[in-house]
């Protein structure tokens, strides 16, 4: 087993109610001995979503944030490393448009959510409600009412985690100077090309104020039952380190034997076999 997210510094990886802001929050490490073994713990993860998987008892779902280029897609690739597929879902969310746009915020992910036995990542969330339509509103300002969804969000993961489902959310925090870097390299390298949208450069044009209301969303919406965790985002093995370890220790605690067999079936069925 490897070393527990526990072993790092609050400062690090934990929302505190004290530091509200996300400039307030470190988006690098300088000490790397600090960090778990990602391997280590991607073999945690593959082991223990199967016993997740087999016991069909509790899910867990993964929530990803960060401004464009933050490295959502690739940490959600290195997690699912040795997952199950057959157990692993993800999902990716934009702005809502078409018939999401004609019903509740959280209409659109209620079909997603990971079932009994399920581990889900979404990349991007409903907290996009709270977070990228205040930038771009999909309706008239009127429509909306930010108190009173942040009392649903709220409200929505206390339900999910009195059915059986743990909600863990990341903010993976980037400094500005990286995060300009990454908007380069999606420019400039013909692999990274196609993922380049001209509303990568207005959000760049307004990170402040996106930051703002991420900063806003994240400590009305952190609860025990679904926290939010502020990520160093600068390096990605940093954190995908601190991430596969956080995720690997959930899913020890949900599912930490798999379920007991009965001896007796066991027993007829090896006699059938043997003849």
């Amino acid at each position: 087993m490897g070393k527990s997210a526990e072993t790092l510094p609050d400062a690090v990886w934990q929302y505190r109610s004290d530091k509200p802001r996300l400039t307030d929050y470190q988006t690098d490490i300088d000490d790397e001995d600090l960090l778990p073994s990602l391997e280590s713990s991607l073999e945690d993860i593959g082991e223990y979503q199967r016993r997740l998987w087999a016991n069909q008892q509790k899910s867990l779902l993964l929530v990803f944030h960060g401004l464009d280029a933050s490295g959502k897609d690739s940490l959600i690739r290195t997690l699912a490393t040795y997952m199950d597929p057959a157990g692993f879902h993800a999902w990716s969310f934009g702005r809502p448009k078409g018939a999401e746009a004609k019903h509740d915020f959280l209409w659109r992910v209620m079909p997603l959510l990971p079932g009994f036995g399920e581990v889900t990542a979404f990349n991007r969330s409903h907290h996009e409600a709270v977070i990228a339509e205040r930038a771009w509103p999909v309706h008239d300002p009127e429509h909306y009412h930010w108190p009173e969804r942040y009392a649903s969000l709220r409200n929505f993961e206390k339900h999910l985690a009195s059915e059986g489902t743990v909600t863990l959310k990341f903010w993976l925090n980037l400094s500005e100077d990286e995060h300009k870097r990454r908007l380069l390299k999606r420019l400039d390298k013909p692999r990274k090309q196609w993922k380049f949208d001209p509303s990568d450069i207005d959000a760049w044009k307004r990170r402040e104020e996106l930051l703002q209301y991420a900063s806003e969303a994240i400590a009305a919406t952190h609860i025990p039952e679904a926290p939010w965790l502020i990520i160093p985002g600068d390096r990605k093995p940093v954190a995908r380190a601190i991430v596969a370890r956080t995720v690997a220790d959930q899913l020890m605690a949900l599912a930490p034997e798999y379920p007991p067999a009965d001896d007796k079936t066991l027993k007829a069925y090896r006699g059938m076999l043997k003849g």
